[in-house]
């Protein structure tokens, strides 16, 4: 249903649902408004609901993950960062520092970033450790610093979410992107909180998780009525050692295939080393990546965190002339 659908429009799909014995789940998008038939579906026809008023379309769906399926909505979907938009022909690189860690270390980070030409910039202010005795983050403190750096560079930021009990300061510093990490990428609770939002989220795959369990979190967040969900392919565990995760290149086009949402991929903690990042970051783009979260620190060897990973300012200038010309090659931008 379209965005201008009224709630009495609502409501007549939903008892026509109710009067075939079946149950609906109404998810409120922005653009949006999707109701689902819980139950059997085989006694509904399209014809049943396209002449409401208010709908737009009705089709089966087959598959448990429905409305980021590819069946529920052809074309590509561009989510919208601040205006910088994710999805599109336009190849978006994400870079800064894995930690928030100082103003002073945070403020270059973001002049290295927008001096390189990239549109946004991660960092963690909440960091998930797999040490109780690592460094954990600034927290709120750390979205402070991040927030001013930024700021000054018109950058649009990415940080990681780790507890539906902090969300409530992301919203007050106005997070552009809220990362859900590798680690909760089944933390339904945390999933569903942040489908309540409107603002754009990264789901990062899990460990060991498969393509229809990383697509099934991902419905988690737009059944909460929040569509503006971006996949990110950041390597799995296997049984190589060598490097830190092996990087699932096949995963790109698969999801491709099976949703309309966009994908980047994390070729930094993918290879844990920062010379394979370039050939992971060209193989990804190459295979049709929308973005990429890349790992950038004024100063490598000084990073509390992640330091064997992250690229040096200059690296990250001359990886982005690489990827310019693959886009190019390929027909996309950069």
């Amino acid at each position: 249903m379209g965005n201008e659908t009224t709630e009495a429009q609502v409501d007549t799909v939903v008892k026509k649902l109710e009067g075939a014995g079946l149950k609906a789940n109404i998810s409120r998008g922005i653009e949006r408004t999707v109701i689902g038939a819980i139950g059997d579906e085989k006694n509904l026809t399209a014809s049943m609901f396209t002449s409401l008023p208010g709908v737009e379309s009705a089709m089966h769906i087959a598959k448990q993950y429905k409305i980021v399926s590819r069946e529920s909505h052809k074309q590509d979907t561009v989510v919208d960062i601040a205006g910088v938009p994710l999805g599109g022909k336009q190849i978006q690189i994400i870079a800064g520092p894995c930690s928030v860690e100082t103003q002073d270390q945070m403020d270059l980070s973001a002049k290295f970033v927008n001096e390189a030409g990239c549109r946004l910039m991660r960092g963690g202010a909440f960091k998930p450790r797999t040490s109780p005795y690592s460094f954990q983050g600034h927290g709120v403190e750390g979205l402070d610093m991040f927030r001013k750096s930024a700021s000054k560079y018109k950058l649009p930021i990415v940080t990681e979410l780790m507890d539906a009990r902090q969300l409530d300061a992301f919203l007050e510093y106005d997070v552009d992107v809220i990362q859900i990490g590798t680690r909760n990428m089944q933390n339904f609770d945390l999933l569903k909180e942040v489908g309540r939002t409107n603002k754009p989220v990264i789901l990062k795959r899990g460990m060991s998780a498969t393509i229809s369990e990383w697509l099934m979190a991902a419905e988690y967040i737009a059944a909460g009525g929040n569509h503006n969900i971006i996949f990110c392919e950041r390597g799995i565990r296997t049984f190589e050692t060598y490097y830190r995760n092996v990087l699932d290149v096949t995963a790109i086009p698969v999801l491709k295939k099976e949703t309309h949402l966009p994908v980047i991929v994390d070729p930094s903690h993918a290879g844990g080393k920062a010379w394979m990042v370039p050939a992971l970051s060209q193989a990804a783009v190459s295979a049709g990546a929308d973005g990429l979260l890349v790992e950038m620190h004024p100063s490598p060897c000084d990073a509390w965190c992640d330091a064997d990973q992250a690229l040096t300012p200059d690296e990250l200038k001359k990886l982005m002339g690489t990827l310019g010309a693959i886009a190019g090659a390929i027909g996309r931008t950069l």
